[in-house]
């Protein structure tokens, strides 16, 4: 603690590239080391000392020759930055002692050079940095404590901190000596009178990181999370930490993000102890981890959240054993026993405490899915284990690799929530009349009254594009805001928005094309309503021109499907049937002069499965396990609809007509169990119903936002 140190060892730095207040954020190497003791107690000033580094990279910039007065012969005859180091802590030792003082702390103008500079390089470098460097005082935030009128702490200066206590600035030409002669002075200043000041606020650099878990119902402030995206796929929290070494990350503040098949997707979410610490690690966007950068941006506390908060107390009382290094095996047989798994691993890699150690990932029925952890008390234990991947237990190979505490928690996140297949007995199939033309499908035209918006956010929701837009926001259409969905449901990037006439969508692409969202720019394109509808169903639109729907993938069905049904009574018109989310190309309609009331089938609604479908998957944001778009299923029409349905005249009738009409479509499922069968198939398509004035409880949403946004989209949020 300064507050108990002797000395001060005012300490300054300089890099290849940039200095100031950009220091470390171009990754450009240390070239230039000053320090000078200050003893607290007899306000003495030692030796000042002037020490240059040899970069491993000879090159320094025209900004860095200019500040520094430095050439590059002038580096080459230099030590490396390890024997620089050594030099500097063999120095401060032997005149700390000379003094007889016991011990000393690092003083710093800002904490630029200790944690983003110094301890990136050293960790770069595999350099082990002297106790010294991970604790200091911030010159800046002592002299605001005495002097809190002499303005921000950010803003602070040694040539303005000593013209605010009236002393002259210091005319030293050499730079670095010009800064360690002002930090000594004023120093001096404010230890005597009238200030007497006792330095006491400490910063830290934490020596290792400290994974653990996260509760859902913990508060998480978001001006203290980044998401980092381009890592490599065999990070583990450990190695993202590395990287913003000299930051300190929260307790399990990492979250490794997974995609659709609960592999990591290169992306992950981090937390820092607070926002100053987050704000320099924005500075090290594009910085390297080997030969890979990663881009670093702003995220969300609930995005952190969805990724790696749980309520599981299994994975608290698997994880509470301190200490211990984390193996994910995945590709387990089903069948796999604790017994089997121990086996696999061997004697030289025992597990903490045998099969207490592991941890097996279920579905919430117990089904296993062939995922599990595994705990090991040293680093030794686990690279034994590592040696083990893609050997065969069984029949299956076996992929090992590290993981986190936070990657256990989202795995069973991921799984506990997948909608169960229902097991209970099919009901009835009850017709209902189909409203000739769906409300969302927009008639085609080409007057180019609608704008494409193209680049979005993935992450990027109605109110994002609202925002967006500003505003032209009251031009748009009731209705009008069509987000575009890739094949697997998920977003594409793009969406079509419907314009109030052709001018006003001439003026938002003038507007806002290549503005930014979420830190990407938005390309905005008119475009027809003939154009958006086709894209919507499947087609492309590019600088080629307009490609129909591919008739062998699944898209939206075209309006001209919709025309063999007849127009419903007047009693059913204000009834919204939605359609499926993804169709393939519907089947040609037969004649049906004989039968003018076509009906669909659907089944009538089930509580516990609407529950298990609808649930929030864009928790798991970036990378959802699966798209509530991406089930298919026809959803049962709400209000007169179901009125119309208890109201026929005889159950016979629906005998009468056939399950599914000859319109129909084609739904495409993916990702089903194994041992799925016809009956387990059947059930999951169990229709379901909910009143309009639930649309709440799916999505919470602005009453503007629920105006313009397609209603099939209220549920697929």
């Amino acid at each position: 603690m300064a507050s108990h140190s002797d000395t001060l060892v005012v300490f300054f730095g300089a890099t290849a590239g940039a200095n100031g207040g950009k220091l470390g954020s171009d990754e450009r190497e240390i070239i230039l080391l000053v320090w000078q003791i200050v003893d607290l107690h007899e306000k003495k000033v030692g030796k000042l000392h002037r020490c240059l580094v040899k970069p491993d990279t000879l090159e320094l910039t025209d900004q860095c020759k200019e500040e520094t007065g430095l050439s590059l012969d002038d580096t080459v005859t230099a030590e490396p930055l390890d024997k620089v180091l050594q030099q500097f802590h063999q120095s401060v030792s032997s005149e700390v002692k000379c003094l007889g003082r016991s011990s000393y702390t690092i003083c710093v103008n800002s904490p630029l050079i200790i944690r983003q500079a110094l301890h990136p390089e050293a960790s770069k470098k595999n350099l082990v940095l002297p106790e010294c460097f991970f604790s200091f005082v911030d010159l800046r935030k002592e002299f605001h404590k005495c002097c809190p009128s002499a303005g921000p702490v950010q803003k602070l200066t040694p040539a303005s901190m000593l013209e605010y206590v009236g002393l002259p600035a210091v005319s030293e030409q050499l730079m670095g000596v010009r800064e360690v002669r002002s930090m000594v002075q004023l120093i001096l200043c404010i230890l005597a009178e009238p200030y007497n000041h006792k330095f006491s606020c400490v910063e830290t650099v934490k020596y290792k990181f400290d994974s653990g878990t996260c509760s859902k119902t913990e508060p998480v402030d978001s001006e203290t999370v980044i998401r980092a995206r381009g890592l490599p796929w065999q990070s583990s929290d450990q190695d993202i930490a590395r990287f913003f070494k000299g930051l300190n990350i929260a307790k399990g503040g990492v979250a490794l993000c997974l995609n659709a098949q609960g592999r990591r997707n290169g992306e992950a979410l981090v937390r820092f102890i607070n926002s100053e610490h987050r704000d320099l690690a924005l500075e090290r966007h594009k910085h390297h981890m080997g030969s890979r950068y990663i881009e670093v941006y702003k995220a969300t506390g609930e995005e952190f959240l969805k990724i790696a908060g749980g309520t599981s107390n299994e994975v608290t009382q698997f994880l509470s054993k301190e200490n211990q290094v984390i193996i994910r095996m995945r590709g387990l047989p089903f069948t796999a026993t604790p017994q089997e798994v121990l086996s696999f691993l061997g004697p030289e890699s025992p597990v903490t405490d045998g099969s207490e150690g592991l941890l097996f990932v279920k579905y919430p029925d117990g089904r296993p899915t062939g995922d599990a952890f595994v705990l090991f008390s040293c680093e030794e234990y686990a690279q034994n284990a590592l040696k083990k991947h893609k050997q065969i237990l069984g029949k299956r190979y076996i992929e090992l690799f590290r993981s986190t505490a936070a990657e256990v928690q989202q795995v069973l996140n991921r799984y506990m929530s997948t909608p169960l297949i229902s097991t209970l007995p099919p009901s009835p199939i009850v017709p209902v009349p189909v409203l000739a033309t769906p409300p969302f499908l927009p008639a085609a035209s080409s007057t180019r009254d609608c704008v494409r918006l193209r680049g979005l956010p993935y992450a990027a929701g109605i109110e994002d594009i609202l925002e967006f837009m500003g505003e032209h926001t009251v031009d748009i259409k009731p209705h009008g805001v069509h987000m575009v969905l890739n094949q697997q449901g998920r977003p594409s990037g793009d969406a079509f928005i419907q314009m109030k006439s052709p001018e006003k969508a001439f003026m938002v692409a003038q507007k806002c094309h290549k503005k930014t969202m979420k830190d990407r720019y938005v390309e905005v394109f008119q475009c027809s309503t003939e154009e958006m509808s086709i894209v919507l169903m499947g087609g492309t639109l590019n600088r080629s021109g307009l490609s129909p729907p591919p008739c062998k993938l699944p898209c939206l069905s075209p309006p001209a499907a919709y025309t063999a049904f007849p127009t419903l009574p007047a009693s059913l018109s204000e009834v919204a049937l939605y359609q499926p989310p993804l169709l393939a190309a519907p089947r040609p309609p037969q004649t049906t002069a004989h039968n003018p009331a076509h009906t669909l089938a659907y089944y009538p609604p089930q509580p516990h499965l609407y529950m298990n479908m609808n649930m929030n998957y864009t928790a798991y944001y970036p990378s959802p396990p699966v798209s509530p778009s991406t089930v298919g299923y026809f959803a049962a029409p709400p209000g007169a609809v179901a009125a119309a349905v208890v109201a026929q005249p005889h159950p016979a009738a629906a005998a009468a007509s056939p399950v599914l009409p000859q319109p129909g479509a084609l739904v495409r499922m993916q990702g089903l169990p194994y041992n799925t069968g016809v009956k387990d198939i059947l059930s999951f398509f169990q229709g379901y119903q909910y009143a309009p004035d639930e649309y709440s409880g799916v999505v919470q949403m602005s009453e503007q936002a629920r105006s313009l946004i397609q209603p099939k989209e209220w549920l697929c949020l």
